[in-house]
């Protein structure tokens, strides 16, 4: 799987956890870019990718993500 499908599919999840059709999120998006995505959201949003992949992230992993750009990284490498 390539970065873009990982990031169409990423997208797909940010907008229905968000329940926002409008976030187009990019390599460089934070979550103060996001109005709705606040620190309730983002274990949502992070537990919503890891049923949706089939993979686990480590606390580490997570911790480490500066934006969706490195988030797109950690998953493509599992």
């Amino acid at each position: 799987m390539d970065t873009n499908e990982i990031m169409t599919q990423v997208q797909e999840i940010f907008r229905n956890i968000l329940d926002n059709d409008e976030i187009t999120l990019q390599p460089t998006t934070v979550a103060d870019d996001i109005e709705e995505w606040d620190s309730l959201t983002h274990i949502q949003l992070i537990v919503a990718i890891e049923k949706h992949f089939k993979i686990k992230f480590t606390s580490r992993e997570i911790q480490s993500w500066k934006n969706v750009g490195e988030m797109i990284d950690c998953i493509k490498g599992k």
